[in-house]
């Protein structure tokens, strides 16, 4: 089958070559387990059922998990065994499934949640590059969409993440998830249905950010947005002097006034000390191997 289920859409017959995600046919997935550090509603106080799989559509020169997403480490497993992960990770007590990076493996996504689907949300944690046709094949499976919108600059988003079209891709991806789930539901402090706009502050980028709030305030009825200002120069951020440090203060502070200014007031803003590797998993398979 050739593989144009992403944005790329790169035709390439996945079962003999390799997409640009960087991933054959087959699953991969580098860990699994109860994770407790995303926003208060998704993780809760049991953690978030978090699988994250190998390789991505998009190459950001500053990935803070490289090592799977462009390395290509993590675990061979079929769709039967990704079903047992779900089945593993709630009965663990997992407050959600989250499938971090699912862009490029849909079709097999789908397949395990046919097989088994678990009794609590399913989460799509996506970068944004989502085509429609992917979201749209796995419509009626998928209960909270935990999104980023990384950029409105398509100059930009071509330096950083090599993909210039990257701004209308992901707007439109973002109204097709909020129109696959219009509503933000809670039960108590956790969220079971809706979706969560992400955004990511990078150094010496207020303006691009700004754009970011702004179309979000232009674009979205009551919006959740999760301000991030984890950023921590990794991978070939050397290569770009410009981001090659942390992110300071003042700039995240800015970029939070302008987001109350706008209104934006229904969200998550987040301590500058996250900008550490502290956070970022250990790649060792657990819950897969």
């Amino acid at each position: 089958m050739h593989c144009n289920m992403c944005p790329r859409r790169c035709d390439v017959d996945r079962v003999d070559n390799l997409g640009v995600c960087g991933m054959s046919s087959g699953l991969r997935v580098a860990k699994a387990y109860l994770h407790k550090w995303e926003e208060p509603c998704i993780s809760g106080d049991a953690g978030s059922g978090t699988i994250f799989f190998s390789g991505c559509n998009l190459k950001c020169v500053y990935c803070q998990n490289y090592e799977i997403s462009s390395g290509g480490r993590g675990y061979d497993i079929t769709p039967n065994k990704l079903a047992e992960i779900f089945r593993m990770l709630e009965d663990k007590g997992a407050s959600n499934i989250n499938l971090v990076s699912p862009s490029h493996y849909v079709v097999a996504i789908k397949e395990a949640l046919d097989i088994y689907k678990p009794n609590i949300p399913i989460v799509y944690n996506s970068n944004g590059y989502d085509s429609i046709e992917g979201l749209e094949y796995l419509k009626g499976y998928i209960d909270i969409y935990l999104v980023d919108l990384k950029y409105m600059d398509g100059e930009i988003a071509g330096r950083y993440s090599h993909a210039i079209d990257y701004p209308e891709v992901a707007k439109k991806a973002i109204l097709k998830m909020i129109d696959l789930q219009p509503e933000n539901i809670f039960e108590g402090d956790m969220l079971k249905k809706g979706v969560i706009i992400r955004h990511l502050v990078l150094p010496n980028n207020i303006e691009n950010s700004k754009a970011c709030l702004k179309w979000i305030k232009d674009n979205v009825k009551d919006p959740i947005v999760s301000l991030m200002g984890q950023y921590t120069p990794m991978y070939k951020a050397s290569e770009y002097p410009e981001i090659n440090r942390p992110l300071k203060s003042i700039e995240y502070k800015i970029v939070e006034k302008a987001m109350l200014d706008m209104g934006l007031t229904n969200g998550y803003t987040q301590e500058l000390s996250s900008a550490t590797t502290d956070y970022t998993p250990i790649w060792d398979g657990e819950g897969v191997i």
